[in-house]
């Protein structure tokens, strides 16, 4: 009918800019294969050291580890104690390789995500210029589904554990690089002053000064991001990531209840160890401690 466009959004202004966007992402594949091939190598490499360094270590020397560390950051036994016993019920539930492959992935995301936060964040805060255009370019990819990062690693990397670890550096590393900055900008201006005053330059004055007491919020954004990381485990497995998630998504496709719950216990374990030695750290940091 003439007047359909009333009610329906007219045909004539739409358009699918997909199919542009995934030939730009092909083209680009062609052009930098030899720069994406070598990625993929440092990554693989990155992976199967940490792998085989975790593997290295004998599974009552990491809940042993584990508990120690748990009693540092939390100045209790009983803290320690019972992470232990959360991961020594992740090796009952014959998990403890899977679980080993899903902290490689982990620990070389977030070791990224830390390396490439942090001086972003640091730039970010020096410069409003920067941050007036980062903080849409931030917003944009702490909304956007977390699905979304996966089809660009894969269509770049193939599948496998490269792609998981670069969707899941993207996806985690907004909280470092937002966190860093907001703890350097909202340093004391009396303290910085008094940097000034003695003298300091300006790089003197960034890690003499205000980093170190902006410490207690960039290891909030460390916390932060470990966490993001741990929630990519079980989306990653769909673009073919050994490990827990994989785990899961094989039982899911089965209909499985029982064989999906024991690695979906076991992340909950991991994150909750993760998250309480990160903020037991911050704690201590920040002089809490009593």
């Amino acid at each position: 009918m003439m007047y359909d466009w009333i009610l329906k959004f007219p045909q004539a202004f739409v358009f699918n800019p997909g199919s542009a966007i995934d030939d730009g992402i092909r083209q680009f594949s062609r052009n930098h294969r030899a720069s994406l091939s070598a990625i993929k190598s440092v990554t693989v490499w990155m992976l199967n050291g940490i792998e085989a360094l975790l593997g290295m270590i004998p599974w009552w020397a990491l809940i042993l580890l584990v508990i120690w560390a748990g009693y540092k950051t939390g100045r209790r036994w009983w803290i320690g104690f019972l992470y232990g016993v959360m991961l020594f019920f992740i090796g009952t539930f014959g998990l403890w390789k899977l679980m080993l492959e899903t902290l490689s992935i982990i620990v070389v995301s977030v070791s990224l995500a830390l390396a490439l936060g942090f001086p972003m964040g640091v730039v970010v805060a020096m410069n409003r210029h920067v941050e007036t255009v980062m903080q849409p370019v931030m917003d944009f990819m702490q909304t956007i589904p977390s699905f979304v990062y996966l089809i660009p690693a894969a269509m770049l990397f193939s599948v496998g554990k490269t792609p998981a670890v670069m969707a899941t550096l993207i996806y985690s590393v907004v909280p470092m690089i937002r966190l860093t900055s907001h703890g350097i900008r909202h340093v004391d201006r009396e303290v910085v002053e008094a940097g000034i005053a003695f003298g300091s330059s300006r790089l003197q004055l960034l890690f003499s000064v205000q980093v170190p007491q902006a410490l207690p919020t960039i290891m909030t954004g460390v916390n932060q991001t470990i966490m993001m990381a741990m929630g990519m485990v079980v989306t990653c497995a769909l673009i073919g990531a050994n490990g827990l998630g994989m785990e899961i998504l094989v039982a899911t496709n089965r209909t499985e209840m029982g064989r999906a719950l024991m690695p979906g216990v076991s992340i909950v374990f991991i994150a909750i160890i993760l998250d309480r030695l990160t903020q037991g750290s911050i704690r201590k940091r920040s002089g809490k401690d009593r």
